[in-house]
């Protein structure tokens, strides 16, 4: 809530006082300041802006960050360096075992292509610890070929991302990083749906089904098994069926009971849904059906009620999603 955040950021411009004084916070409420509102474009609250050296133009936005400690770091990578540079493995395993997650960057030289895409990613993920290594010991003490981006979870290697010299694209590598954050599947709850959407995923595969059916292990490992290869590119969520407080999900999907295992693909950005064209949740039609939709393939799924009988009889005719495009265009 922007209570919540307003209490953070006040927390993190306190401890920033005595650390950076240079950098000053200040609070605006918008709905008595629309030219300001108006200039500055804002269009979600709270929404929070970095100006930089005194320009009012172009100023940087900090967006999901909700917390005192990691606005704090954002500020800090926007500021200085965003990676501690690492020279032994000592460092190395100091900075993996800070906090759940970290993410090192192992190159062959400090200055190329892709150590500037590692910096400018570190920038947009404050949650977690960044460091940067071209020591051969270091490499050598992980088994990890140079130019490669690492994510240690709990202390241990579950990601190894080779990064080209001719620089990746750093939102798709802070959109794959962010995934780590959630599980490899999500279930769907109130305390998950924030988590789900700070993640800058914006396409998300939803699977309906009961958590008690008898089938639901098998169908359960099959989708963790699709998964582990969109991870990145397609957020995968599990929607449990039977919990009644996930009503309102089944009405925005027009999911009936007898419609479930259901799978369909939710796209946040254009709102366009699109349904798994086979019924069975296997390893290979969920693969079929992410590709297909990445490559722009799959077709969108309109729900529609049955043409009701006699529609066209009377003056005024009855239209639905099956018949509207028929009948107006």
């Amino acid at each position: 809530s922007s209570q919540n955040l307003s209490e953070e950021f006040a927390e993190a411009a306190r401890q920033l006082k005595k650390e950076a004084p240079r950098i000053q916070f200040g609070k605006i409420d918008v709905t008595h300041q629309h030219d300001l509102r108006k200039e500055f474009n804002i269009q979600a609250f709270p929404t929070v802006k970095f100006f930089v050296n005194g320009s009012r133009e172009d100023p940087i936005d900090c967006k999901g960050v909700r917390k005192a400690s990691t606005f704090i770091t954002w500020v800090k990578r926007r500021t200085g360096p965003s990676t501690v540079l690492i020279n032994s493995t000592d460092q190395a395993e100091a900075v993996i075992k800070a906090d759940d997650l970290a993410v090192i960057g192992f190159f062959r030289e400090l200055h190329n292509d892709s150590v500037e895409v590692f910096c400018e990613t570190a920038r947009d993920v404050p949650e977690m610890p960044f460091g940067l290594t071209t020591s051969e010991d270091v490499c050598t003490n992980y088994s990890i070929q140079r130019n490669s981006l690492v994510v240690f979870k709990k202390g241990k290697p579950v990601h190894n991302e080779v990064l080209e010299d001719s620089g990746q694209n750093k939102l798709d590598l802070v959109r794959l990083i962010k995934t780590f954050t959630l599980d490899l599947v999500t279930e769907y709850n109130i305390e998950t749906s924030v988590k789900i959407f700070d993640v800058p995923v914006e396409n998300h595969i939803l699977l309906f089904t009961p958590a008690n059916s008898e089938t639901f292990n098998e169908i359960y490992e099959n989708y963790q098994s699709a998964a582990a290869e969109f991870r990145g590119k397609i957020l995968f969520v599990l929607v449990d069926t039977n919990e009644a407080r996930n009503g309102r999900i089944f009405e925005y999907f027009r999911i009936r009971d007898i419609d479930v295992p259901a799978v369909r693909i939710l796209n946040l950005t254009s709102d366009a849904k699109y349904k798994m064209p086979a019924d069975e949740v296997t390893v290979e039609n969920l693969k079929e059906f992410c590709q297909s939709y990445l490559n722009g393939k799959a077709k969108q799924h309109l729900s529609s009620e049955e043409i009701p009988q006699g529609w066209n009889k009377m003056p005024v005719k009855v239209l639905v999603g099956k018949n509207f495009n028929t009948i107006i265009f």
